[in-house]
């Protein structure tokens, strides 16, 4: 009796492992957008809800945050709270609590107005935040997880930047997932790049903003695609003069007049939605990059849900329902 019930458990064991491994791989790629991050949250809770198993994650900026985090094991519902609950402005603009009280306020060569530094003195260009107190959050979340570097990552995870020094787009893959993911949001003239091997690496949006050809080239037969950009024209909002000059500094004049006549970002954006199996953009007109904040979060995870569920039959039809 017992040897009858090994054997058929064995044989089910058998089926159930052909299927998985025949299922088509299914790749997440997370835009990105700023705050309005957190729509993407609100996707994930309805992907969650259909039951889609992820087998891969791309993501760019603020897409980087969300899928680093999904990739060490954080589920939406933890997501959500965790953009609901942090001082992200704080966080991204290393804001010093201790003189947030305080209108003006120079200390180490730093000037501060209520706690957010305006002025470095021992600063060179290129970005006034450090980002490391974002750095060391999103290090301590993922070590949490066990996920200090990408090969312990739960979800095989790919996060994208740009090297200022040749305007090329660089796929981080490898090493410590928190310095990866700081160097995608590390937007030009905002944030200090990350130095990395020969690189000078910022915000992956400038290039490539919706990486759906990374998760391609990472194994994904289908891509359910997350993008914040709410202009079809547009994919990245219009480069303040600080990010031109950032740019300048590396490229030169001539660099950057031909970013921008060429605007790689949008050919990129143009051929990769082409690659699209489930295009979902949340409605989210009212919020930019810096809408951070509690309601603000809450609403856009909302919007997120809203845009998710119009896709909520095609999203059931995928792996473990999947049927060739």
């Amino acid at each position: 009796m017992k040897l009858q019930r090994l054997f058929t458990f064995l044989i089910a064991l058998f089926i159930v492992s052909g299927t998985m491994a025949d299922r088509p791989k299914i790749g997440l790629v997370l835009g990105g957008g700023g705050a309005k991050g957190a729509a993407e949250v609100g996707v994930l809770k309805v992907i969650e809800q259909a039951g889609v198993p992820i087998d891969y994650i791309a993501g760019s900026s603020v897409g980087a945050i969300v899928g680093g985090l999904y990739a060490a094991g954080y589920t939406a519902d933890e997501l959500e709270t965790i953009f609901q609950t942090q001082e992200w402005l704080s966080l991204l603009t290393d804001r010093n609590a201790a003189f947030s009280d305080e209108p003006y306020r120079t200390q180490d060569g730093v000037t501060y107005i209520f706690g957010f530094p305006v002025m470095d003195r021992n600063s060179r260009g290129f970005g006034m935040m450090r980002g490391g107190r974002i750095e060391q959050l999103l290090d301590s979340m993922v070590s949490v997880r066990g996920c200090t570097e990408f090969e312990s990552l739960r979800i095989p995870f790919c996060c994208v930047a740009a090297d200022m020094r040749t305007a090329q787009e660089v796929v981080l893959s490898k090493g410590i997932v928190a310095s990866a993911i700081r160097a995608s949001i590390a937007i030009p003239g905002i944030f200090k790049p990350v130095s990395k091997d020969d690189y000078m690496l910022v915000d992956g949006g400038l290039l490539n903003n919706l990486p759906v050809d990374v998760c391609k080239a990472m194994g994904a037969d289908i891509i359910i695609a997350i993008d914040l950009q709410q202009e079809e024209r547009q994919p990245r909002q219009q480069m303040e003069s600080s990010l031109l000059t950032s740019l300048g500094d590396f490229l030169g004049l001539g660099g950057v007049i031909e970013w921008l006549v060429n605007r790689p970002d949008i050919r990129k954006h143009s051929e990769n939605r082409k690659l699209v199996d489930i295009y979902i953009r949340p409605d989210i007109p009212d919020y930019d990059m810096t809408s951070f904040g509690n309601k603000n979060s809450a609403r856009m995870i909302r919007a997120g849900e809203e845009a998710a569920k119009h896709h909520w039959e095609e999203l059931l039809k995928l792996p473990p329902n999947y049927t060739p």
